[in-house]
């Protein structure tokens, strides 16, 4: 049992890594993209667990937003909501300029709940 048990972690640890660099290469790709658009994007999430099994987030890369008070940030979503990139705060009116910009320059929205790490 002790050796199965071993096994196990080794397993989940080794799933976790791929997932993580797989993962970690896709959300470079959307914060350089969100970077190109806002002169910032921080990396957010590049695996994500769904029901305890480790994933890289999704190939997608589809633009969110999110208004709090009088501040807008963007980010690039995987279909699931998780966000791979995120912008810096933005004033209302410059956020929705760039968001606006995103979206006619073909990247699709995001509707739903973002999983962000703010």
């Amino acid at each position: 049992m002790l050796i199965l048990s071993a096994f196990s972690d080794h397993s989940i640890n080794m799933q976790y890594h791929k997932a993580a660099f797989l993962g970690s290469e896709r959300s470079k790709k959307a914060q350089i993209k969100l970077f190109d658009y806002t002169g910032f994007a921080m990396l957010t999430y590049t695996i994500k667990n769904i029901k305890n099994d480790f994933q890289p987030v999704g190939e997608e890369m589809l633009v969110g937003k999110m208004t709090r008070g009088e501040e807008t940030m963007l980010f690039i979503c995987d279909r699931d909501g998780y966000a791979k990139a995120q912008s810096k705060p933005l004033p209302i009116s410059k956020g929705e300029e760039i968001y606006r910009k995103i979206i006619s320059d073909g990247m699709s929205e995001f509707v739903g709940d973002i999983k962000t790490v703010t």
